[in-house]
């Protein structure tokens, strides 16, 4: 099944969320933007299917602050074994 839900990376260390949600508001209603600091990656949330589709194929491997940001479907979270 399909999500809207995107993975953003290479991501300057400096861009912001607001930066990404401009960006992708271009192509959609963005319900959600999140940028970790100092990672070089986020996650975008866009209102429908459809527009995580065409924002994905507008904004991969296009630049943003420098860098050609690699925008793709987010996978689920794996689940990690428990490390003391």
């Amino acid at each position: 099944m399909k999500t809207s839900k995107l993975y953003v990376g290479n991501l300057s260390y400096r861009t912001t969320e607001e930066t990404v949600r401009d960006a992708f508001a271009q192509y959609g209603n963005v319900v959600s933007a999140r940028v970790f600091e100092g990672k070089g990656f986020g996650f975008v949330e866009m209102g429908t299917i459809e527009e995580a589709e065409a924002a994905k194929e507008a904004l991969n491997e296009t630049d943003i602050e420098g860098r050609n940001i690699r925008v793709d479907e987010a996978r689920p979270r794996q689940e990690r074994p428990y490390r003391r």
